[in-house]
Parts: structure tokens; sequence; C-alpha cells
């Protein structure tokens, strides 16, 4: 019987061992996938290369420091050379420490298993996983030679801060080729990639430096080093370079064309692929300066848009992409403060508002039925304890003005609006809402912007304009018409008359314009927000052309002292984008009519009103009456 029974199990395993030799033979050789993603700016200029998984630069088996391939085999794999993919006592020692600790946690696995995680696998540890991988050694390993396995597995490990293979590490973290390392530093390359986040010297040093101990003992005691070398090896002082690849911000540009490529092709692997991205390299060079001259110790999301197609002409993600890859500008959500109002005010103006429409400016506490009570203030607690216009509280970001508003309306009725304006991000239904207690992300408060800006007209921020495959065939281009008209023109028109109050000196009065700081640098007709929360500031502004949204802060919400730098990196930025471009004036449609309006009354002015603004109104809407008082 047991005879038997194990004659059944050799034949299945025999059968079981053909199958597999069988199916590795008709799928024939596996791609190594490692042509490299090509992208360039709107003119066609290269900035830069990336690999799908990451940056990299490859070098051959023969380009590389031999002390580090040396090292390579004797930590990760002593035995590359003598196996056919698989250790099998090591594999026989971690699958026994497995079964004891019930999970995965112990690992085994040859150059040759890692190097095909690398290229076709995620680095979950589950026994699909494990199995699969097994699966793409055996193909590996029945159609590659060791050296191109070695090679390979060489340019993919993982670095950490986006950063494969040996030939990039060794650039990014000591400013040299491989072949130019020291022992020490070969060692400290060689430490990293067993935990890359955890073993970073340059996030890491102390404990990036007792992993490097730990290889210098493993060195010397297999007899690759010796004892002399090993000491002038642990006394030496390493110098961390963190030289990157590309511009600080290539990175998000990158990641962000790789990310809508693969939507739009419906594929996970486009290596090969050449993107063609709407970056203006002059705008973009233009807003990395404006961040550098003014960011300090804050962090940054920036857009700049073409605002009637949504192409991204510039973007920074973060001051440095190789110390945070997280985009700020598309990822992170934060609290956008008073420049959710232009929203709200378009709200407004579609339901009956004017732009001399007159409420109360005072400390006010509003009563709800359910017995709730909201106690908004002023920027210092400044109030005008009297009538102020639309035009003059848009001005002065005053927040009982913008609170009175949206309790007239409803928060329902601004949710709606906001989320024809292409903002999906929730929308608290409260009357905070209109003071920017929402969380949401730069790229979304620069596409309902740019509604404004182009009229009123349908508009989505992208970034691939047209893709072409490694055979030189086009398979995309971006449609570049207009979208459909879905806010009123009138209307569009008329808010953005009021948004460029915020550049008006003449309707400082009990609060001061709140763009005030820059107006005067400000050579163009622009129409724009700020914002500004205790950890969050804000500055989005436009021409009918161009628009920039800028956010700064700090990633753990720490209370924000610098709330002036938002404004002035968007100040340089902006102005420095209509360098190339002339800036117009916001075209009024038919059925407009342009009055002076006293700010504070809202009626028209006369010899009794001493200051005056130029608004604007749908014909028939515009005051009647004249200033009687002095003001």
């Amino acid at each position: 019987m047991h005879k038997r029974l194990g004659l059944w199990i050799s034949w299945g395993l025999i059968i079981g061992f053909i199958t597999l030799l069988t199916t590795i033979f008709l799928l024939g050789k596996p791609e190594l996938n490692d042509q490299p993603i090509m992208i360039y700016d709107n003119e066609g200029k290269l900035l830069g290369s990336v690999y799908p998984e990451g940056e990299r630069l490859w070098s051959a088996l023969d380009q590389i420091n031999p002390k580090l391939i040396e090292a390579t085999l004797i930590i990760e794999d002593q035995n590359f050379y003598q196996h056919r993919g698989f250790d099998l006592k090591r594999i026989g020692g971690a699958l026994l420490e497995n079964i004891r600790q019930q999970n995965l946690a112990e690992g085994a696995s040859t150059i040759t298993q890692q190097y095909a995680r690398n290229l076709y696998l995620s680095h979950e540890k589950t026994w699909m996983r494990k199995l699969a991988e097994a699966f793409y050694t055996f193909r590996l390993e029945q159609h590659y030679d060791k050296d191109t396995l070695l090679e390979g597995y060489l340019n993919t490990i993982y670095y950490g801060h986006g950063i494969y293979g040996v030939e990039t590490a060794s650039q990014f973290y000591f400013g040299k080729s491989t072949k130019q390392l020291s022992t020490a530093e070969v060692a400290m390359l060689v430490a990293i990639p067993n935990r890359p986040n955890a073993y970073s010297p340059l996030d890491h040093f102390d404990r990036a430096k007792q992993q490097q101990l730990n290889v210098l003992q493993t060195l010397k005691r297999t007899d690759v080093i010796d004892e002399t070398a090993y000491d002038l090896a642990t006394r030496e002082q390493l110098e961390i370079i963190a030289n990157p690849l590309h511009d600080q911000q290539f990175g998000y540009v990158a990641d962000l064309a790789i990310a809508e490529s693969s939507q739009i092709l419906e594929e996970d692997q486009i290596g090969g692929y050449h993107i063609h991205t709407t970056i203006n390299s002059s705008n973009q060079d233009a807003l990395n300066q404006a961040i550098q001259r003014h960011i300090e110790d804050l962090q940054v999301g920036a857009l700049m848009a073409n605002t009637a197609t949504g192409a991204i002409e510039a973007m920074v993600g973060g001051v440095d992409y190789y110390q945070s890859p997280y985009n700020r500008a598309i990822q992170a959500k934060r609290m956008v403060g008073s420049t959710f109002k232009p929203i709200l005010y378009y709200t407004a103006l579609e339901h009956g508002f004017t732009a001399a429409t007159t409420l109360t400016s005072e400390p006010t506490t509003f009563l709800f039925n359910d017995r709730d009570s909201y106690s908004p203030s002023n920027f210092n607690h400044a109030y005008a304890d009297d009538t102020v216009t639309l035009a003059q509280a848009l001005a002065v970001s005053d927040n009982i003005y913008a609170i009175k508003t949206q309790l007239f309306l409803t928060p329902e009725l601004v949710i709606d609006r906001g989320r024809s304006l292409g903002i999906s991000s929730p929308l608290p239904s409260v009357p905070a809402l209109a003071l920017g207690t929402a969380s949401l992300s730069v790229e979304e408060i620069v596409a309902a912007y740019s509604h404004f800006a182009n009229g009123g007209h349908q508009v989505n921020p992208y970034l691939v304009d047209h893709i072409v495959n490694n055979e030189g065939q086009n398979v995309y281009q971006r449609d570049r018409h207009l979208g459909e008209q879905v806010l009123d023109e009138q209307v569009t028109f008329i808010l953005n008359q009021l948004l460029t109050g915020m550049f008006d000196p003449n309707l400082s009065s009990y609060l001061s314009v709140t763009g005030g700081s820059i107006s005067e640098e400000l050579s163009g007709n622009y129409a724009g927000k700020s914002g500004t929360t205790g950890t969050d500031s804000w500055m989005v502004g436009y021409s009918p052309e161009l628009i920039v949204g800028v956010w700064t802060g700090y990633d753990d919400n720490r209370k924000l002292d610098n709330t002036q730098a938002a404004k002035r990196i968007w100040r340089d930025a902006i102005e420095s984008g209509h360098d190339q471009i002339s800036s117009t004036s916001f075209i009024a449609p038919p059925g407009i009519v342009a009055a002076y309006v006293d700010p504070t009354t809202g009626l028209l002015s006369s010899e009794h009103c001493t200051v005056s603004r130029l608004m604007f109104f749908i014909e028939g809407t515009e005051p009647k009456q004249y200033c009687q008082v002095d003001h």
C-alpha cells in the first residue's frame, strides 16, 4: 500500500515537472522590460528618462565595480553561479522558520528570485506570490545565462528615494560611479537594499552605518577583504551627497505623466513609450525659481495651467522629490480657507446677488434650530460695523458676509455648484463651508477656478499631450477643443471682475485687501483669491490665458507663521508666465453694464462718496440711486 502510494506520488511529481518544463518551453523567453520611458516637454525637448519602476542608469556587468559585485554575491546569494535559481539548503531553513513563526517573515530568495520579483511581481508576502515568483524564476534560469541575470538584478535593486540600480545609487548617494567607490562605500550600498527605507544613509545614517559594519564583518570573515582593509573601511568618514539625476521637480512630472499614460493606454507596463507632456520648460523653471526664493522651511504644491484647455504647463509637488515623492499638488488634500469663497459668490450671483449687494459686517453669533450656535470672526477681529458690498467683502475676505451669504443660499446649493466645477472631494454641508473648511487638492481648486478664467467652459487639468510607442507610431493624441459651456458667461465675467478687487487698495477699509502686499508688483490684469488657515496658506489667481495655484504649509500640520510665501511664489510665477504671452483683460459678454459704485453703501458714486469702484452688472440690476451721505 505504502509502496503504491509512493509510486503515485513519484509519478505525480514527474508529470508535474514535465508539465512545468513544457509550459516554460511553450511560453518562451520572458521579456526583461528594460526599456526606459522618455518624457518630453511641450516643444519636444527631452526632460528625462525613467524606467517603469523608477529612476535608473543601466550599467553593463563589466562597467560595475568588481568589488561591489563580489560583495553583493556574498551578502545576497553566495551560491548564485552554482544553483539553478533556488538555494535548497537556505529554502529549507527558511521554510522551517516560517512554519515555526506561522508567517512568511524569513526569506531565502536567491538573486534570480529577487530579479523575478523586481520584474514581474509585487513585494507582498503571500504564498501565491511565492509560487508565481518560483515560476518566473524557472523561466528566467531556463532562457538567460547567469551574467545576464546578475546584470539585470544589479540594475533593478531598489535603494530608496525612487532610486533603482547600483549605478544610480552610487551617483545619488556618493556622486560618483561604482568603479570609483571605496570599500566602505561599497559596503554601504550593499547594506541598503535589505530595507531601503529603514537603512537609507540619507534619512537614518546611524542605522545604515551599523548595517554597513555588518557587511564589512561578513566580507572580512569570507576573506573578500583583509584585516587592514576592514580597519580602514570602518574608520572612513562617509560623505552622503544625495545628488539627484534630474531636476528636483522632474520626478513629480514623470510620476504623473506615467500614471496618466498608463490610464490612457490601459497598460501597467509602458517601458519604451515616449510621453510628450504639456510642460512649458520656461514656466517650469520660473515656478521652480520662485519657490526656491520664497519657500524657507515650508512645503509646497503648485500648478500652472492653460485656462482654456487645462494643459499643465508647470508643476511642483514638493520642495524636493528625492526627499519626498509625495505630490502635494495632486495627492494632498488641504483645508482651502477663503480660496473657496469664489465658488460661494458665483452661486450667490446666479441667485440674485450683485456686486453692490450689501450686508452688515459686525460680530455675529448665528443660532440654528438644533440650538447650536456659530460665532465666526474676521481677521484680527476687525469689522466694518456697517454695511459692505459683496465687492468689498470679497476683496478684504470678510467672513461674516460669507456666512450670511451661505445661510441665504443653503450649503446644498454651494456644494452642487462645487461639483459642477469638478470638485470631487467631500464638501461638508455646514455653514463653515463658506470659510473653506473643505480639504481639496491644488489640482481641484485650479480646475474650479479655470472655469471662471475661461469664461465658463468645462475644463480638467491634464499633463499628457500625445504618446509615441517604441516603433515611432503616435498611439494617443489629446483632443484640445474648448469644453462645453457650463457656467453663465455674464455671471462669470462679473465674478472675474470682483476677483480683481483683492489687488485694488481703494477697497481697503476696516480690513486691507488681501493682495495688497503684492499688488504694486503686478503688471497684468489678474483675478484671484488667497486663503489662510492655521496650517495652510493658499494663493490662486489667473488671467484669461494662464492660471497659477500655490499651497504652502507643513506636512505635519504645524502652525503656520509665514503666510506670504504662497502669494510671493504666485506673483513671481504668473508674472514670468506672462513674459511669453500678452495678458489680456476679461472680455465682457453682451448685456453687461458698468457703473462707479460706493463699496460701502452699494449706491452709485457721487460727490459725497470719497471712494468709488468700477463695478459690473447684468443690465437692469445696476444701482439706480446715488450716495447722499459722505463716506
